[in-house]
C-alpha cells in the first residue's frame, strides 16, 4: 500500500504547480490579513489576499501533499483583480486536523479524505464571503490536479460557489485514475510509443491493484449550476486528459456549464502565464454576465 501512496504524492502534489508562477510581492492595492476557521471540528488556518478593487473571489485548493497556503499564486491573482483565500491544508503548518497521505502511509483519495477536504473548502469559502465589501462578486474554487475530485464535492455542498477553475483536474474516477498512471508509470516519452485508443483499452479494462470506493467527479458535477472550467495539458500522463475531454463534452451536451481548454505541449502541471491568463479572462466574464443580471 505504501509504494502506491507514494505514487500518487509525486504525481498530484500542488509544488509541482508553483514552478512557473513568476514571483510576486505585496502593494499598496492589496490588503492581506491572516485568518482562521473551523472545519469538521478542527481549527485551520490562512490568508487573504484582497485587492481594493475585486471583480471576483476565489479560495485556492490543494491538489496532494503536505501543502501549506499558496500565497504566491493568490498575491499574483489578487493583483488581477481577484479577492483569494489560501489556507494551510488540514493537518499541515498551521492548520489543525491529522494529514491522510503517504508519509503517514495513509490513502489520500478515499472517499472519506477527500469529502472532509471539500467540507474544507466549502467553510474557507463561506469565512471568505464575510470579508467582501461587495456582495455581489462571483465567488469560486480554483484548484489543481486532485482538486479535480474536491471541488465538484465542495460546491455540491456549498450553493455560494459560482465557478470552477481545475488545472489538470481528472474527469474520471479515483480508481480509473490510477490505472491511468500506473500505466504511464512516470515516463515521458509515453505518448510517443503509445496511443490514446491503446490508453483508453487499459483505463476501462486493467484489474485494479487496490480495492476501496472509488470518487467519480461526475457524480457531483451533473448536479451541478456551477460553470466550470478545465485546463488541460496535451502531453499529460498523470490523468487521461482524453477520457476526462469526452466525459465533459457528455456533460455539456445535457446542458452543464462546462468548458475546457486543451494545451496541446503542456504536461500535468498546466500552470504558466498564459493559462493563468485564460482562467483570469475567463472569470471575469462569468463577472460581467453577473453585473448585467
Amino acid at each position: 500500500m505504501k509504494s502506491y501512496l507514494f505514487i500518487l504524492l509525486c504525481c498530484f502534489s500542488t509544488g509541482l504547480f508553483a514552478q512557473n508562477i513568476p514571483d510576486s510581492t505585496a502593494n499598496a492595492d492589496i490588503i492581506i490579513e491572516n485568518v482562521t476557521f473551523k472545519s469538521a471540528g478542527v481549527m485551520l488556518e490562512g490568508t487573504i489576499f484582497k485587492p481594493k478593487q475585486a471583480f471576483a473571489a476565489l479560495v485556492l485548493v490543494h491538489g496532494s501533499g503536505q501543502e501549506i497556503r499558496m500565497e504566491k499564486m493568490a498575491s499574483l491573482l489578487a493583483k488581477k483583480g481577484i479577492a483569494v483565500l489560501t489556507y494551510d491544508k488540514r493537518g499541515v503548518g498551521k492548520s489543525g486536523g491529522i494529514y491522510a497521505g503517504p508519509e503517514v502511509g495513509s490513502n489520500n483519495i478515499d472517499s472519506a479524505n477527500l469529502n472532509l477536504l471539500a467540507l474544507d473548502a466549502s467553510a474557507a469559502t463561506d469565512l471568505l464571503l464575510t470579508h467582501l465589501t461587495a456582495k455581489n462578486l462571483p465567488v469560486g474554487l480554483m484548484g489543481f490536479s486532485q482538486a479535480g475530485w474536491i471541488i465538484p464535492l465542495a460546491a455540491k455542498k456549498n450553493y455560494h460557489i459560482n465557478f470552477m477553475v481545475l488545472f489538470s483536474g481528472p474527469v474520471v474516477n479515483t480508481l480509473e485514475q490510477l490505472r491511468f498512471q500506473f500505466y504511464t508509470d512516470g515516463k515521458r516519452n509515453f505518448w510517443e510509443t503509445h496511443t490514446e485508443t491503446e490508453a483508453r483499452e487499459h483505463v476501462s479494462k486493467d484489474p485494479d491493484r487496490y480495492q476501496f470506493a472509488p470518487t467519480d467527479p461526475r457524480d457531483a458535477l451533473a448536479t451541478l449550476q456551477s460553470k466550470g472550467l478545465w485546463l488541460f495539458g496535451g502531453q499529460d500522463i498523470q490523468i487521461p486528459v482524453g477520457l476526462s475531454i469526452e466525459h465533459l463534452n457528455v456533460l455539456k451536451a445535457k446542458g452543464k456549464p462546462y468548458e475546457y481548454r486543451l494545451f496541446q505541449p503542456l504536461g500535468h502541471n498546466t500552470v504558466t502565464d498564459e493559462t493563468i491568463q485564460f482562467a483570469v479572462q475567463w472569470i471575469k466574464t462569468i463577472a460581467n454576465a453577473k453585473k448585467r443580471k
